[in-house]
C-alpha cells in the first residue's frame, strides 16, 4: 500500500502564503508506479473539490480555475514529495486540504479516480 502524509497547513491572513507538503511512503514498487498526484480540498458543508494535479513523469500540471495563477503544484521524484505553494490566499480558500495519489496517469479531477489519500491538513485564511 501507499501512505500519504500532508503537512504545512495553518492560519494565515488574506493575501498571505502557505506551502503544503505531501510525503509518499510504502512499498517502493507501489510508490514508484504512481502516475499522478493531486490536491483536493473540502470546506465545511461542501463536497471535496479538485485543486491541482501533477504527473510524476514529465510533471504536467493542471489547476482548478479558482486557484490558477495563485497556486503552484510541484514534485520531487527522488524524495517522493509533492508540494502546493499557495500565494495570495483568500478566505474562500479555507478548507481541509488532501493529498491524493493515482496508480495511473490521470487527467481526472474526480476524487473517486484517485486511489490513495492522506489524512488532510487544515488551512484557514482570515479576512
Amino acid at each position: 500500500q501507499v501512505q500519504l502524509v500532508e503537512s504545512g497547513g495553518g492560519l494565515v491572513q488574506a493575501g498571505g502564503s502557505l506551502r503544503l507538503s505531501c510525503a509518499a511512503s510504502g512499498r517502493s514498487d507501489r510508490t514508484a508506479a504512481m502516475g499522478s498526484m493531486g490536491w483536493f480540498r473540502q470546506a465545511p458543508g461542501k463536497e471535496r473539490e479538485f485543486v491541482a494535479r501533477i504527473s510524476w513523469i514529465g510533471g504536467t500540471t493542471y489547476y482548478a480555475d479558482s486557484v490558477k495563477g495563485r497556486f503552484t503544484i510541484s514534485r520531487d521524484n527522488a524524495k517522493k514529495m509533492v508540494y502546493l505553494q499557495m500565494n495570495n490566499l483568500k478566505p474562500e480558500d479555507t478548507a481541509v486540504y488532501y493529498c491524493a495519489g493515482s496508480r495511473y496517469i490521470t487527467t481526472s479531477i474526480t476524487p473517486g479516480q484517485y486511489d490513495y489519500w492522506g489524512q488532510g491538513t487544515q488551512v484557514t485564511v482570515s479576512s
